[in-house]
């Protein structure tokens, strides 16, 4: 494929005319249902196909989301606009602003119940606030200028995968280097102390990079290796008493080659084959239950008449 310019790249992908979904023929998924799917079937069939969902508002959510939109938003002025705008932000304020109006929505969704308490919510708040503060100042480090361009925030990914399945997600962040004609997919994730060994070696965590990889190729006909992706972690906390510098960003990329690529295009098709039939309707039937650790977190591990595995 010739090389194109960067205004021919950005501009291809900024009017890119995505499938339309229709909601009432089409059965759309998302990583988070894979995701699910994989760490107990038996969730994912009471929550996306039988509709038992689980509305709890949670404090780590909104404070994700939160950080999620302040970092954009910064992002945005500084690739559209200049860095000397967004250095001159008040990302406190502006993420104090958003995390405020979203425990708000939480509380009315909760019928007008606190979700989280005071003391609580002032340590979240200054965990945001620490993160920014730590980004802004290493910036630099983290998010170049010269030769750099926005893609993409919440980049929309829409692809038809067959039996009337839609795939739909959005990716936080996609950043063009015109100097290596390259793009760069963020996925921004809050963690309480970042990564560990654990969150590295599994796999389907790493599949959600993997796949956003594979959707951007075929959806905007950019060469594979023309795509890094990267998941960029946001630690709430960080170790003290260590011999290591630890600040609050952790970057990790996962392996994103061409067996990779083959491991995700076969979960997917294994998943539409568990979970739909030809015509894309969730089947009827009796989904694995999968007991661990995590049974205490499942919104359905108190409801019997939904779940009884673990009153068996």
């Amino acid at each position: 494929m010739a090389k194109k310019t960067k205004p021919q790249i950005l501009s291809e992908i900024k009017t890119k005319q995505l499938p339309e979904v229709n909601y009432a023929y089409h059965k759309v998924i998302s990583y988070s249902q894979i995701s699910m799917f994989h760490s107990c079937p038996h969730k994912w069939a009471l929550q996306y196909r039988d509709g038992h969902y689980d509305e709890s508002p949670s404090i780590h959510f909104r404070f994700g989301t939160a950080m999620h939109e302040t970092i954009q938003e910064w992002l945005t002025v500084m690739y559209e606009g200049s860095a000397t705008q967004a250095d001159s932000m008040n990302l406190e304020e502006l993420f104090q602003s958003k995390f405020i109006n979203l425990y708000q929505e939480g509380f009315k969704k909760n019928s007008d119940t606190h979700y989280s308490s005071p003391e609580q919510l002032r340590e979240f708040f200054e965990d945001g606030v620490a993160i920014l503060d730590f980004l802004k100042k290493k910036r630099n480090l983290y998010f170049k200028k010269k030769g750099w361009h926005l893609a993409g925030i919440e980049l929309p990914i829409i692809i038809n995968l067959g039996k009337n399945v839609i795939y739909k997600g959005y990716i936080d962040l996609v950043l063009y280097d015109e100097k290596n004609n390259k793009f760069y997919v963020y996925d921004l994730k809050t963690s309480t102390k970042g990564w560990g060994d654990k969150e590295k070696k599994d796999e389907i965590k790493q599949m959600q990079l993997v796949f956003y990889k594979k959707f951007i190729s075929e959806l905007y006909n950019v060469p594979l290796d023309s795509i890094e992706v990267e998941f960029f972690i946001l630690r709430r906390k960080i170790w003290e008493n260590t011999d290591y510098n630890i600040g609050r960003i952790q970057q990790y990329r996962p392996a994103a080659g061409r067996n990779k690529l083959n491991k995700a295009k076969k979960i997917i098709e294994d998943f539409i084959d568990d979970c739909f039939d030809s015509n894309g309707k969730p089947l009827v039937k009796e989904h694995t239950k999968i007991v661990s650790k995590n049974c205490q977190y499942c919104p359905f591990n108190d409801k019997k008449e939904l779940c009884n595995k673990l009153h068996s």
